[in-house]
């Protein structure tokens, strides 16, 4: 492993941990893989708030719409043994639809483009007021016509990947859980993934949490109902670090896939844009695909009845991240935002060096928290506080062993002044000094406020 990711990989919990805390979310799993391999894995808060049940990485959680990717993975595996393509009518395959969802292709089915209903007109099953669709339900329901017309704009559809799964199971002869839980997850290696639930006895198993604005506290919302017909949109089961190896492996340059490149790079080759979204993103086939600072990342988020997730490949990096929360409120998505920047602010700028591998730690004042981050030739002020904790960061030239300078910083910090560490008799950093500001470590902190301002 590069010394750069081992250095990010030693931050990125201190970092979640802090979110995790000022958040106060019940749980989160993060796990990281690199070249196809879970390097990094680590579980924060609980399972369970009310039983106290701590949280661990083998905790299985639903995953929810990854399933997508997994169902887009089979479709194009199948494309690969030429047993379909991907602008054949699904109509070919799945008998009794309206004649326009007849008609779509399979490209807008998995580029969610073919114009159908999200969730049916009682979409009850996503706050847990009835089941998911059955075979004969999900059938009725695409007995309807589309509700626009097909490519015309992105339109998501849990309805969509439904008939897909049909599909599957039309040109297979075999039930989708039992064919993608064999050519898909099993070739995959994946050890602690499957296609619906509920688990079996004795797997440790994650719920969702509600938020606490309702009742003035969080309540357990199961989770374990299975999905049925909807599975091949939202029912897998699995862990962060199975995801982030599957999804690393998806990467076009992965050295190991059950895909050949050819069907990777269609799989994250643009389709639409969601021209409605505040921050830019676009859709594959079965992907979510994004542009991070400098990076392109594709991947998948998931929320299902109170958990929240989020996988993000960083493209031609061998590197993939997966959060998993288990509360409504989860912040999954803008923490694997803010886990893609950290990395990719080692990876631009190197481990820390002799010089500048004192300068580091979590520090504190009255008006908050500061990380300081050691790179090979200087020293980030980064806000642990923030979902990306690089931004707008100040800089640090180390100019000798305990002495600095902020060479950069925004006009209203303090640019161009002094930095210094100050040691305890045993050597240790006990202070930093940041222009005029005294930064301490958090137990004098705390001990200072106390004597200040008593109870």
């Amino acid at each position: 492993m590069q010394a750069w990711l081992k250095a990010a990989l030693n931050y990125l919990p201190q970092w979640i941990d802090f979110q995790m805390r000022q958040s106060e979310q019940p749980g989160c799993v993060v796990a990281v893989a690199h070249k196809g391999r879970a390097v990094f894995e680590q579980a924060f808060g609980f399972a369970d708030v009310t039983k106290r049940r701590k949280m661990t990485p083998r905790h299985r959680f639903r995953v929810a719409s990854h399933s997508k990717t997994f169902t887009a993975t089979g479709i194009m595996k199948l494309r690969e043994a030429d047993r379909l393509r991907l602008d054949d009518p699904v109509g070919r395959y799945v008998e009794g639809l309206h004649p326009e969802v007849a008609e779509a292709t399979v490209n807008q089915l998995l580029s969610h483009s073919a114009g159908l209903i999200r969730d049916g007109l009682d979409a009850g099953q996503w706050q847990d007021r009835r089941p998911f669709l059955n075979e004969k339900e999900l059938r009725a329901a695409l007995a309807a016509p589309p509700v626009i017309e097909s490519s015309t704009r992105f339109k998501y559809s849990n309805h969509g990947f439904g008939l897909l799964g049909l599909a599957i199971e039309a040109v297979t002869g075999e039930p989708y859980r039992q064919w993608i839980e064999r050519e898909v997850v099993a070739a995959a290696r994946l050890k602690e993934t499957q296609a619906d639930a509920p688990v079996a006895r004795g797997i440790p198993f994650v719920g969702g949490h509600s938020g606490d604005l309702l009742l003035g506290r969080r309540v357990v919302v199961p989770g374990d109902n299975p999905t049925l017909a909807l599975a091949p949109a939202t029912g897998f089961v699995s862990t962060a670090a199975d995801l982030a190896c599957f999804f690393g492996s998806l990467d076009p340059a992965a050295e190991r896939s059950i895909l050949a490149p050819a069907s990777r790079r269609e799989m994250v080759r643009r389709q639409w844009q969601d021209a409605h979204a505040a921050m830019p993103i676009s859709y594959g086939l079965g992907t979510m695909i994004f542009k991070v600072g400098d990076w392109d990342t594709f991947g998948h988020g998931g929320g299902f009845q109170s958990t929240i997730s989020r996988t993000m490949t960083m493209v031609g990096q061998d590197l993939c991240v997966s959060i998993l929360t288990n509360a409504v409120d989860g912040q999954a998505n803008p923490w694997a935002d803010g886990a893609v920047r950290i990395l990719q602010a080692f990876a631009k700028h190197g481990a820390p060096t002799a010089r500048t591998r004192d300068w580091t730690g979590r520090w504190w004042n009255l008006w908050g928290t500061l990380d300081l981050l050691a790179f090979g030739d200087h020293v980030v002020m980064a806000a642990p506080g923030w979902v990306n904790p690089l931004t707008d960061a100040g800089e640090i030239e180390v100019t000798a062993r305990d002495q600095g300078r902020i060479r950069l910083a925004g006009g209203f910090a303090s640019h161009g002044e002094g930095a210094r560490l100050v040691r305890n008799r045993s050597g240790n950093v006990s202070e930093v000094w940041l222009g005029g500001t005294k930064f301490l470590p958090k137990a004098r902190m705390a001990a200072e406020m106390k004597r200040r301002y008593g109870n």
